[in-house]
């Protein structure tokens, strides 16, 4: 348990990658190591340190589904009932997908609805607000037929939480499970952050400058309709009593058979970096044999990871206030420790050499809603970039965060559709091509989001 060494690792780590403050902690055998390592402000700056707060983003539907799971196990929610039962005016793009999307749907992303829909800060931006826009979202694909990451799903999941409790969302969690679990740094909304120390975001210019990440979470504030899938703010400490109470039994919350369920997986997922597949919110890992359960989250110029193996009591939490390099660094870290602490070591998957006849298949423009994706070949490599789509970032007054740029990717050895991405800011990030019933590819998976293919490369 050597907490010098995991020091060590996390200076290096973050000098390499440029981030200005990091926050890591490890739960090992019912102890608990922190390591931090520089500031939360390079304006302002004070000492990173495991009290230090982060936005979660993503990490937050792991409080939601949580939440949701204690009213399935006071029976006031049924995971397979249709959520009109709970939110009846809910309409989609299509009446008979808005008929049959169940609460477990949302909690495992098989509802077929695309990424969210973006915040423009204008109208009702509370949770009903939100629910009345989704006509707007497109669908992807039917409910229950496959798995693509949504974060308007846990918004509408919020939703639910509200109308059982007749509680605002987050003083329902509050209640719920962020009290009862002793979570006092784990929080919703600026009011509650600025009286605490925390991280600021920062986001690295075409200059190679970083400069500070506005807004400070991944949305804009006032968006409260976008909580339960990423409004939360936390520390390492935090989060480590978190990972204690998931590895627990449910500590007077929820039965243990209840908090244990969403490990099981629900739906398999294919080549993706989020997992093999979804249990109950949680992304399963097979970890050289061992089973892991994780969420990662993004914001602007914030990164998140927390990854429990619950078999060997252990869990790591890694927190980094600097995009893109703070999630190659929250990745590096899980590694590690995964290796250092348990032995387990992660084989890298290693990338075929570039085939042109395989190439030509997949170039193009492929989208969701808010971004596009370009895959362009050269004759030599093959290349994966993603955007915010410019009009997007015309139309608003906020800061985003950068564009990834093109980066080389590689096809993986198999039926030739799975690939890997080789540099860059999402390197190691794995997905795969789909096709329609005549072979033809119709579409890229990249974290566990389905981008759709606009048009071929002419």
């Amino acid at each position: 348990m050597s907490q010098e060494k995991l020091s060590d690792f996390v200076v290096a780590q973050a000098t390499e990658f440029g981030v200005p403050g990091v926050a890591v902690g490890v739960l090992l055998d019912g102890q608990e190591i922190y390591a931090s390592h520089g500031v939360t402000s390079l304006s302002h700056p004070l000492p990173v340190d495991e009290k230090t707060l982060f936005p979660l983003a993503s990490v937050s539907k792991t409080f939601t589904a949580t939440a949701l799971m204690r009213l399935v196990a006071e029976g006031k929610v049924d995971l397979d009932a249709p959520v009109r039962r709970y939110v009846p005016e809910l309409k989609l793009a299509d009446e008979q997908a808005a008929a049959q999307i169940t609460v477990l749907n949302l909690l495992n992303h098989t509802a077929g609805l695309d990424w969210n829909l973006i915040d423009d800060g204008k109208g009702d931006r509370s949770l009903a607000g939100l629910v009345a826009k989704l006509p707007e979202l497109p669908l992807i694909a039917p409910p229950g037929a496959r798995a693509s990451y949504s974060q308007a799903g846990y918004n509408l999941a919020g939703r639910i939480i509200e109308k059982v409790t007749g509680l605002p969302f987050e003083q329902a969690m509050a209640s719920l499970v962020l009290e009862p679990v002793g979570l006092w740094d784990t929080v919703y909304g600026l009011a509650e952050v600025m009286v605490r120390k925390f991280a600021v975001g920062y986001n690295r210019g075409d200059d190679g400058e970083l400069h500070p990440a506005r807004p400070w979470g991944a949305f804009k504030e006032g968006a409260r309709g976008d909580n339960p899938g990423g409004g939360l703010a936390s520390s390492v400490s935090d989060l480590l009593r978190w990972a204690r109470f998931q590895l627990g039994d449910g500590e007077g919350v929820l039965p243990a058979e209840a908090l244990h369920r969403m490990r099981e997986q629900t739906v398999e997922l294919r080549a993706s970096t989020l997992g093999e597949g979804f249990g109950i919110c949680w992304f399963l890992h097979d970890l050289d044999g061992v089973h892991g359960i994780g969420h990662g989250g993004s914001g602007n110029g914030q990164f998140a990871e927390l990854l429990i193996v619950p078999e060997r009591n252990f869990a790591v939490v890694s927190l980094a206030n600097a995009g893109p390099d703070g999630y190659p660094f929250n990745q590096s870290v899980a590694k590690w420790a995964l290796e250092h602490y348990l032995g387990v070591v992660e084989q890298a998957a290693e990338p075929l050499p570039y085939d042109e006849g395989q190439a030509r298949q997949v170039v193009g423009r492929y989208d969701i809603d808010a971004m596009n994706l370009d895959i362009a070949a050269d004759g030599a490599r093959l290349t994966l970039a993603v955007e915010i789509k410019p009009e997007i970032r015309e139309a608003s007054d906020e800061e985003m965060p950068p564009d990834y740029p093109a980066a080389a990717i590689g096809f993986l050895p198999g039926d030739g559709d799975e690939y890997i991405i080789t540099e860059g800011g999402l390197k190691g990030q794995r997905g795969y091509f789909s096709r329609d019933d005549n072979g033809a590819v119709i579409g890229v998976d990249l974290a566990g989001r389905l981008f759709n293919r606009v048009m071929e490369a002419s």
